[in-house]
């Protein structure tokens, strides 16, 4: 693919072509075809392109549908590029390789028995790792050449008006689908709905579909969150959260009008929690939040406490539904939220992000990707195009069970050191030593204790031990790409 290494976060303003891609004209009453199966006979080829969202998370049904249809009729040498797997897809993509249906997959990341299985060498090619805003430069760019999109979606009138906020499998913002529909060759909705036309508002327009298809049931709501949108009550997530909250208040950044993203798990949520009382002390709101959307931010939203929330992807059903009520959550695109490559994307834009990790070393950098064993279990997300922030905290306990979070050396670097100016641990706080800015401030207030990431790595060093290293093979796995495409990473196989 002409790889060029990652050098700097800093991208310029490079002239870049946008892809073109193919229209089939559609005219007619309506594009209503009555089965996946002939949708796929009538435009899949083998060595094409396939492509899903995964809005629903594990509470899927389109992704194994029409899988197993693919299976079925005996495709082969395909390319999977999904916004993200999730568990709920791992057997089924097991199934599709070892077949030899799937040969090539692009994503933001997987876990579970997918992340084993190709950790161990499932795949003769390497799985190709995009955080969102890269895979929206990646597919308007022509990087990723979607054939056939298969997009789920809860309404869908017969020309194929869509969104997702209305109907019995609502799931809120349609932000990474989006893209796909922009840009496939050929445009299929999946839905449970069929809605009268023309169907209103349109976040996918007629103007863009292929075909529309009825099925039984596109997934459940109820499963998007899985339990990972829960309010902490354990003491060390909560500890760490203060912690945060301090950093932040007591940052040049906690100023009226300020913008933020946080993600989802226990101590982000109690972030926003206790940033909301901050707010409220100090008579402050915040003109945005962006990213992935939970209901503590929607409560945010209908406080008056933030003006706007951009919204990319709803984690849990409050924040789903929410949508269709509040003009203040605005769905947007995967390339408005993190793009590198157009002319302006909301991570640009952002004050504060907080973000979590599996590991960070001594360097800062940080890997969401791999576990301490090697293999792979998490994604990219918006994690390196969040990091863009001013300033980009980490929240981490020092330890989880028996296993250091902060390390000499991360296993696999997703996000640049260059890129982290904060890490929160349960012990301390260590600023990155290019932000002498912040040291200089957080001096100032006890609230923020301060610690060297050295002294962090000692201590975890000291309470669980040194961890035999991990064995690998020189056979590469997987390829993470760095917002830009270049090449920040290479995941190796584990020596068995």
């Amino acid at each position: 693919m002409g790889y060029k290494p990652f050098e700097s976060t800093e991208i310029g303003h490079p002239v870049v072509t946008y892809t073109d891609h193919k229209v089939r004209v559609t005219k007619g009453d309506d594009k209503l075809v009555e089965s996946i199966e002939d949708v796929i006979k009538a435009n899949l080829k083998d060595g094409m392109t396939i492509s899903f969202h995964h809005h629903f998370r594990n509470g899927d049904f389109v992704f194994n549908m029409v899988m197993d249809k693919i299976i079925e009729l005996g495709y082969k040498d395909l390319t999977l590029a999904p916004s993200s797997l999730t568990g709920i897809m791992n057997d089924k993509v097991i199934e599709a390789v070892k077949a030899g249906v799937i040969t090539n997959i692009t994503s933001s990341g997987m876990r579970g028995s997918l992340g084993e299985a190709i950790s161990h060498g499932l795949m003769k090619n390497p799985v190709i790792f995009r955080s969102h805003g890269n895979r929206a430069r990646s597919i308007e760019n022509g990087n990723i050449k979607i054939d056939v999109a298969f997009i789920g979606v809860p309404n869908a009138d017969r020309m194929g008006n869509a969104n997702g906020m209305e109907g019995d499998s609502a799931f809120g913002s349609l932000g990474y689908a989006l893209i796909d529909a922009k840009y496939a060759d050929k445009v299929v909705l999946l839905t449970d709905t069929i809605a009268d036309y023309p169907n209103t508002p349109a976040s996918i327009q007629q103007t863009q579909v292929d075909y529309v298809v009825k099925v039984d049931k596109v997934g459940d709501p109820d499963r998007i969150g899985s339990g990972a949108t829960r309010f902490t009550k354990n003491p060390k997530e909560l500890k760490i959260a203060k912690m945060v909250n301090d950093v932040i208040v007591n940052s040049p950044y906690f100023k009226q009008d300020f913008s933020f993203q946080t993600g989802t798990g226990g101590a982000s949520l109690a972030v926003t929690r206790f940033l909301r009382q901050s707010m409220l002390d100090h008579n402050i709101t915040a003109a945005f939040t962006c990213g992935g959307t939970t209901s503590p931010i929607v409560s945010l939203l209908e406080e008056g406490l933030v003006k706007k929330v951009m919204d990319v992807q709803d984690f849990d059903k409050g924040a789903a539904s929410s949508m269709k009520k509040n003009p203040g959550q605005i769905e947007i695109d995967g390339s408005w939220y993190a793009d590198p490559d157009n002319k302006g994307a909301m991570v640009d834009q952002l004050d504060i992000a907080i973000l979590s990790a599996l590991e960070i070393d001594t360097d800062f950098n940080v890997n969401v990707l791999t576990g301490s064993n090697g293999e792979i279990r998490g994604a990219v997300g918006g994690h390196q195009d969040a990091g863009t922030a001013k300033m980009t905290i980490i929240t981490a306990p020092l330890t989880r069970g028996r296993i250091a979070t902060i390390v000499p050396a991360v296993n696999s670097i997703t996000t640049p050191g260059s890129s982290i100016d904060v890490v929160v641990t349960e012990v301390g706080v260590a600023v990155n030593p290019a932000r002498q800015d912040l040291i200089a401030e957080f001096k100032k207030h006890p609230s923020v204790p301060l610690v060297s990431i050295e002294e962090l790595q000692a201590k975890a060093e000291k309470t669980v031990g040194k961890p035999k290293p991990v064995e690998y093979t020189d056979r590469t796995v997987a390829v993470v790409e760095y917002r830009d495409g270049s090449v920040i990473d290479e995941i190796k196989q584990i020596k068995d």
